[in-house]
C-alpha cells in the first residue's frame, strides 16, 4: 500500500523510470534521442589545454571546496578526468590544489587513472595533486601562490565555491590565465561571470558528464531529468490555473 500523500510522487517516479529505460534503450540502439545543446564553457576546455600546451605552462584545475556529500564535487570529477586525459595526451602538466582532505584521494585517483588510461602513466606527477589546507582562505592563498610561482596559463574552477571565488578568479585574471568556471552556488556566480572567460551556471555543471562523455546512460538520464522538470512546471502552471478557477484538483491529488 502506498503511503498517504505519496501517490502522485509514486506515479511521477514510475513515469520517469519508464521514460529513462526507453530513452537509454533507444540510445544504445543508435536511434535518435534529444541532443544536448552546446555549452561554450565545456567546449572551451580543449582550448584551455591547447593554450597551456603551446605556452609550455601548466593548467590548474580547482574542484571547489565541497566534500564528498556535495553533488557539485561529483559533477567536477568527470570534468577533472576529461581535462587530465587531454593534458596527458598533449604532455601538459595539470595541477590540482585541494582544500578538503576526503576529496584528495579521490581526485588523486581520478587524475592518476586518466594518465594511465591515456598511456602516459609515467608522466603523472604525484606532487601536482596537492592538499593545501581545510581553511578556506589558507587554501585560496595557497592556490594564488601556485598561480604566481608556476605561471599557470589556464585555471578551471569547477564545483562548490564560497567567499573565496572572487579572490581566486581575480588572481587568475591578474596572471593573464584563461579561466573557465562552473558552480551551482548562486551567490558566487556573479563573481565568476565578471572575472572569467567562460562560466557554467547552475544546472549546466551537472550536464557536464553527459556532454563530455555522451554514453547512453548519462545522456538518457539528462534528457529524462529535463522532461521531469518540464512536467513539474506544467503541473505548477495547471495547478495555478485550476486554483484561479476555483478548483483544488491538483492540490487534492498531491495529498492522496
Amino acid at each position: 500500500m502506498i503511503k498517504e500523500g505519496m501517490v502522485l510522487t509514486f506515479i511521477l517516479e514510475l513515469i520517469m523510470g519508464i521514460a529513462l529505460l526507453v530513452v537509454v534503450k533507444r540510445a544504445r540502439a543508435g536511434k535518435k534521442i534529444p541532443v544536448i545543446h552546446e555549452i561554450p564553457g565545456l567546449k572551451a576546455l580543449e582550448e584551455a589545454v591547447g593554450r597551456a600546451t603551446e605556452m609550455g605552462a601548466p593548467i590548474m584545475f580547482v574542484p571547489g571546496k565541497g566534500d564528498l556529500a556535495d553533488a557539485q564535487t561529483y559533477a567536477a570529477l568527470p570534468v577533472l578526468e576529461y581535462v587530465a586525459k587531454s593534458c596527458a595526451e598533449y604532455d601538459t602538466r595539470i595541477i590540482v590544489p585541494l582544500g578538503v582532505a576526503v576529496v584528495y584521494p579521490v581526485a588523486e585517483a581520478v587524475t592518476r587513472q586518466a594518465f594511465q588510461v591515456s598511456g602516459k602513466g609515467d608522466a603523472y606527477r604525484e606532487t601536482d595533486v596537492r592538499f593545501i589546507n581545510e581553511q578556506n582562505w589558507a587554501w585560496a592563498a595557497g592556490i594564488n601562490g601556485i598561480m604566481e610561482r608556476e605561471k599557470v596559463s589556464a585555471q578551471i574552477l569547477f564545483g562548490a565555491f564560497w567567499a573565496e571565488s572572487l579572490f581566486l578568479a581575480e588572481a587568475g585574471n591578474r596572471a593573464g590565465a584563461m579561466q573557465i568556471a562552473g558552480t551551482a552556488s548562486t551567490s558566487q556566480i556573479p563573481f565568476f561571470v565578471a572575472a572569467c572567460d567562460y562560466t557554467l551556471i547552475g544546472q549546466e555543471i551537472f550536464a557536464a558528464s553527459a556532454y563530455l562523455n555522451p554514453e547512453p546512460s548519462t545522456t538518457g538520464g539528462l534528457v529524462v531529468q529535463d522532461w521531469g522538470k518540464m512536467l513539474g512546471l506544467v503541473l505548477v502552471l495547471l495547478g495555478s490555473i485550476l486554483v484561479t478557477l476555483g478548483s483544488n484538483a491538483i492540490a487534492e491529488l498531491m495529498l492522496k
